[in-house]
């Protein structure tokens, strides 16, 4: 196995750090953002990893969160979508599909319910907040990894969990 510092510093072997991480990536970027943006950003993500490639240091971890930092900036960059879009999301609730099953409606309306409460908790918390709870969410990373990708220390990543979760729980009405 070719360890992850060479890999993404060497060029030629780039590519594995692509095929190891993109789908990953995408489904982050997805999440957050229009699935229409997810696939461009996603790009954009590895196009600027490889342009800076030299900066990236295998002492402060791995190259996942190296990763999910530059596609969190990336998502910071269309911030002001993302909150007109849970916002939109909790007035309106998820767009209809075609499909007039009975129980896919009924589904849909349940979905939408929760959609709209949760999209309004999440726009209601700060951009740091949100990153955090998204990127443990979303992207399944530690405490450790969230650190490394927004450049914050451990301390700060879990008062803003922790906060976020509290807000989260109050505004979703949970015990």
């Amino acid at each position: 196995m070719i360890p992850p510092a060479v890999t993404v510093a060497d060029p030629q072997r780039f590519g594995t750090v692509f095929d190891t991480h993109y789908q990953e990536i995408r489904r982050y970027i997805g999440r957050r953002l229009d699935l229409s943006v997810a696939e461009d950003l996603a790009a954009e993500t590895f196009l600027i990893a490889f342009r800076q490639r030299h900066r990236f240091d295998p002492a402060q971890g791995s190259v996942r969160p190296w990763l999910y930092g530059i596609a969190t900036k990336l998502i910071g960059r269309h911030r002001r979508s993302e909150l007109r879009r849970y916002r939109a999301l909790a007035r309106t609730g998820p767009p209809p599909d075609d499909d007039a099953h009975d129980q896919r409606v009924v589904d849909r309306i349940a979905a939408a319910a929760t959609v709209s409460r949760l999209s309004a908790a999440l726009a209601a918390l700060s951009k740091g907040e949100r990153d955090v709870i998204l990127l443990v969410a979303y992207g399944g990373l530690s405490y450790d990894e969230v650190a490394a990708a927004l450049g914050i220390a451990n301390g700060t990543v879990a008062s803003r969990l922790n906060r976020a979760r509290a807000k989260l729980q109050k505004s979703l009405g949970v015990t």
